[in-house]
């Protein structure tokens, strides 16, 4: 091991910083930014005016649509918060209202990546206004409605693929996974990552979308159908 330049002879004795363990109390509390509009059109000033009077450290904004999977900035803010986070510090992202992180299963998944990362959020207006510590009812509340919306999603796609059966067709996504897919989901569901960051890890090797990454619904259905064939194997 390399030794630190205060420790050479002679020099006084200084104690060093010392590593984070998991168990000392958070020092300070960092506060990130994320402002998001629909269209290039509509304007971010208002939110990036209320974040501003907070005393946010650091804003991240984008103009992208809600039924967009894939977002730059609200990507690199998590992975920001995460990186302050595990170092010691407190963090939170501040939005505006929920609404700018997403609807439904979109908003659930990140609560769930922010819960893993002990990331707080705080909402300045909306239904859910205020500050909301990771162990919190809010996270739970996003938990169950995840696990709603997931099964809602499952109940379509089941629908949808005994209507097929029965027309002679094949299952919609068939070109998407592959049993090199599934079986790299489920290595790293196994890791406990999250649904969004097991999408990113995998790559559609045929068909139309060759080359781009699942979305986390079909990574989702893909666990799940997997999970179902395991239990009625089981049950036989």
């Amino acid at each position: 091991m390399p030794t630190p330049a205060v420790r050479k002879p002679g020099s006084v004795w200084t104690e060093l910083p010392r590593p984070v363990s998991a168990s000392t109390e958070p020092v300070g509390h960092v506060r990130l930014g994320y402002a998001r509009a629909s269209t290039a059109r509509q304007s971010l000033d208002a939110q990036l005016g209320s974040l501003a009077e907070t005393g946010v450290t650091r804003v991240f904004s984008e103009k992208i649509s809600t039924r967009t999977t894939k977002r730059p900035e609200l990507e690199a803010a998590v992975k920001l918060a995460g990186e302050i986070r595990s170092s010691g510090v407190r963090v939170a992202l501040v939005v505006h209202e929920h609404k700018r992180l997403g609807r439904g299963i979109e908003l659930a998944m990140l609560a769930e990546e922010l819960k893993v990362g002990d990331v707080g959020l705080e909402f300045l207006t909306g239904e859910l206004k205020g500050s909301h510590d990771p162990s919190g009812i809010v996270f739970t509340v996003l938990a169950t409605m995840s696990g709603m919306e997931r099964e809602y999603i499952r109940d379509r796609a089941l629908e949808g693929h005994e209507s097929a059966r029965k027309r002679g067709k094949t299952i919609g996504g068939a070109g998407v996974t592959d049993n090199d897919m599934l079986s790299m989901a489920l290595h790293l569901r196994g890791q406990e990552l999250s649904l969004r960051d097991i999408a990113k890890r995998l790559v559609i090797t045929t068909g139309a979308k060759k080359g781009q990454h699942p979305s986390p619904a079909t990574v989702m259905r893909m666990l799940r159908e997997h999970d179902e064939q395991t239990i009625r194997s089981s049950e036989a």
